[in-house]
């Protein structure tokens, strides 16, 4: 994720809603990946006052700016199938907190050049559900939320967005690592599978490294989930959760790219040598990842933390990213 720039000089961060320093409004223009103020005068950039997203507005949970002018929500809110009950304690201080990583989600998908379209609009388009269950609010009729993908849809567990109960699944599911960006950039994989590879001439290239995604689904999942406390990590393998399904395989793979890519173009922002543009050689960005995460690891430790990135990418890893890769920039 690169930084930006106010037209007084001072440095944005994409999830800023006013300059610290001049104190203007500001928000993020979708389609050329850009914050602007949003009542530009003569210094800034050349371009008419933006609208802001009603979610902006009204609740404000979001800091982009409409791309349609025919409707009330940016690119990233038209995507939303539901959202949380707000009459609920909390609950919009917990959309806030999913709309921030669904828009990190989606400006990583717009850099990829990847197609971004709501599923209000196309049938294989995309759409969000941020529902909970009946473990945080017994009122809902839901007993239990899983988060997941379905034909485009994905569906997040609102309590994923506290930090209490999230790392309280963590430790229960014996995760190295369950953020809310993560549990986006997985499902995700699910949706981009459908699109790049489920009925592409990779697909066989994809059973190869991934093995047979028609595997019995249903069943897989619920053979790993009852053996998981027993099951050894395969180290040939990204995570542990890989070992559920090819297809939770490639969702793991993927997310880990968009980890490395996005990690890596923040880095190259801040100037340092490890930094590293998103089109850049396979090879190159796996050697600089390698270096930046060792380095990310380091810092954490010195900070008395969690390491940041406590992953080891073995030869057949490095092959599923490298694939990863080919499906997003073809030769």
């Amino acid at each position: 994720m690169k930084n930006f720039s106010c037209s007084c000089g001072q440095t944005l961060f994409f999830e800023n809603t006013r300059c610290l320093n001049c104190d203007k409004p500001v928000g993020f223009d979708a389609g050329s990946r850009q914050m602007y103020p949003t009542d530009p005068d003569i210094q800034d950039a050349p371009r008419g006052p933006g609208v802001l997203c009603r979610n902006a507005t009204v609740f404000g949970v979001c800091n982009w700016f409409v791309s349609d002018q025919d409707s009330d929500f940016c690119l990233s809110c038209t995507l939303n199938h539901t959202i949380p009950n707000l009459l609920e304690p909390d609950r919009r201080r917990w959309w806030k907190s999913l709309e921030q990583a669904k828009r990190r989600l989606i400006y990583s998908l717009l850099s990829l050049q990847l197609p971004v379209v709501s599923k209000g609009d196309a049938r294989d388009g995309l759409a969000f559900k941020f529902i909970e269950d009946q473990r945080t609010n017994p009122l809902v009729r839901e007993e239990f939320v899983s988060t997941g993908h379905n034909d485009g849809l994905i569906t997040i567990n609102i309590a994923e967005a506290d930090h209490v109960r999230r790392e309280q699944s963590r430790q229960y599911t014996g995760e190295l690592y369950r953020t809310l960006l993560g549990h986006f950039r997985h499902e995700a994989g699910h949706y981009y599978f459908d699109r790049l590879v489920k009925n592409s001439g990779t697909l066989e290239a994809f059973r190869v490294l991934f093995g047979d995604e028609r595997k019995d689904y249903s069943a897989a999942l619920q053979d790993y989930y009852a053996n998981r406390t027993s099951l050894q990590k395969d180290p040939d393998l990204i995570s542990h959760y890989a070992q559920a399904h090819p297809l939770e395989d490639w969702a793991e793979v993927w997310s880990h790219y968009l980890h490395m890519v996005d990690t890596l173009e923040t880095a190259a922002t801040y100037g340092m040598q490890q930094g590293s543009e998103l089109s850049d050689d396979i090879d190159q960005l796996l050697v600089k990842w390698s270096q930046l995460s060792m380095m990310l690891n380091s810092l954490n430790r010195s900070m008395g933390l969690e390491d940041a990135y406590p992953f080891v990418l073995s030869d057949l890893t490095l092959s599923k990213l490298r694939f990863v890769h080919g499906l997003i920039y073809p030769s």
